[in-house]
């Protein structure tokens, strides 16, 4: 099942973003389609280690519950609050979308780059805590897909 979801990581999410349009509306939330591809830079950043975060997630039933949705295939649900998120999305970091979804590739190819080269890497996840190879994918993956689904790429 782990390798279905790096295939669908390595694979098929750059061209499932190039089918949107950079103004488009989710179907739920307040990001358009630019600011949406934006943030997976960013949290393809945090899951390869350039941008390091914090547990603030700390107490030990919280986080043993977390940790405890990864392992399973549940979805996150929609309009889901990350304390670490603005309220209001970002402005847009990138002259196009394009830029973006090139950002994007280049940064979940690194993702699966450094757990390649350290096998036994573990990187810090704000809500989820350590995350090894494995739930760093799942994690990854879950987080992908839901906005895929938002922006209706996926079902």
């Amino acid at each position: 099942m782990l390798e279905k979801k790096i295939v669908f990581l390595k694979e098929e999410v750059v061209p499932l973003l190039h089918k949107l349009r950079p103004l488009q509306k989710g179907n739920w939330g307040k990001m358009d389609a630019q600011q949406m591809v934006e943030h997976l830079e960013d949290i393809c950043k945090v899951a390869n280690g350039k941008i390091p975060l914090q547990l603030i997630n700390t107490d030990p039933k919280g986080l043993a519950a977390a940790r405890d949705f990864l392992a399973t295939e549940l979805p996150f649900q929609e309009n889901t609050r990350v304390p670490v998120m603005p309220e209001e999305p970002r402005p847009h970091k990138y002259t196009t979308l394009q830029e973006g979804i090139e950002k994007v590739a280049k940064e979940l190819d690194l993702v699966l780059e450094v757990y390649t080269a350290n096998p036994s890497l573990q990187l810090m996840h704000p809500i989820f805590g350590s995350l090894d190879q494995e739930l760093q994918i799942r994690y990854l993956y879950k987080h992908v897909y839901h906005h895929l689904r938002q922006f209706g790429l996926v079902d």
